[in-house]
């Protein structure tokens, strides 16, 4: 896919190794990250075939800044070790002056520009808790972040996007502490004022989201007055959805494909997913949009 693309006209520079100290800790990447990515630094005398797709990579995330749709690449193969796992923080890395500079020509907050590109280190905590070893495997959903098009407002992140041939704002909620509604309408209030603001080239009339939160059968299980069931009741539902029961897993006991006998039931939430799952039913992911 990248052989048809060329390489930037302006070459690739990462950052430099004196830099790093500062950058890492604003990308919430860890110290047992940060040491993996640094060990597995490429060059393009060491590493000349990962250079010529990173050179490749970049030039098609950066000539892309603002573009609505992730970028979809596969993951190296494991013969290039710790340089390939981290192929992606490297391409974010050398994009991140960009991504930077997007963000100061639309006047985004220095606060929110870094707590949005934060979910990088993010993610890849998450990747190393769910597939027990480190590197980066969620790489179309940065390419977002990396592209200016997704901003973290308080509890929820918000992202250009089109629903039924029109704008929309894409509603995401990350793992960040409770779901309440006070925090949630703050996070409305604020994207309404802040794209606006900062996009005024499009009127973004409504939001969408796309979750297993937004499953009605939850219902089934919890309080009406669970911060979930207020959540998903915010929105309108469409469609019939599709299977969410890898994603529910995932997200709330940060497992993939685990024994059903093994889970932990802890809350209400993780007792009402085995629950549902023992008796041979799925969950959903559902789409629902709300005006704004």
């Amino acid at each position: 896919m990248l052989d048809a693309i060329g390489a930037s006209p302006h070459g690739l520079r990462l950052p430099d190794r004196a830099e790093l100290s500062s950058i890492f800790p604003r990308l919430a990447i860890d110290q047992a990250d940060a040491a993996e990515i640094i060990e597995g630094w490429p060059s393009p005398t060491k590493d000349p075939e990962i250079w010529w797709l990173l050179e490749r990579a970049y030039h098609a995330l950066v000539s892309d800044l603002g573009g609505i749709e992730p970028l979809r690449w596969p993951n190296l193969p494991p013969e290039f070790g710790a340089t390939g796992r981290f192929f992606y923080v490297y391409l974010f890395l050398a994009a991140l002056g960009d991504v930077r500079a997007w963000h100061e020509r639309r006047g985004i907050p220095d606060d929110v520009s870094w707590t949005t590109l934060a979910d990088l280190g993010r993610n890849l905590t998450r990747d190393r808790r769910l597939l027990g070893d480190s590197g980066l495997r969620t790489s179309a959903w940065l390419t977002l972040h990396f592209r200016g098009v997704i901003y973290a407002l308080g509890r929820l992140q918000f992202n250009l996007s089109r629903f039924q041939e029109g704008p929309a704002l894409g509603i995401h909620i990350p793992e960040s502490g409770p779901l309440s509604p006070e925090a949630c309408d703050a996070s409305f209030r604020w994207a309404q004022e802040f794209f606006p603001a900062h996009f005024p080239e499009t009127p973004w009339r409504v939001g969408m989201c796309y979750s297993w939160l937004l499953d009605d059968q939850l219902a089934e299980y919890l309080d009406e007055r669970s911060n979930i069931i207020r959540f998903q009741r915010r929105f309108r539902i469409v469609g019939e959805g599709s299977n969410g029961d890898a994603e529910i897993l995932r997200f709330v006991f940060k497992r993939i494909a685990p024994d059903i006998d093994e889970l932990p039931q802890r809350t209400k939430l993780e007792r009402a997913i085995v629950a549902h799952l023992r008796a041979g039913r799925h969950w959903r992911n559902r789409t629902g949009w709300l005006p704004l």
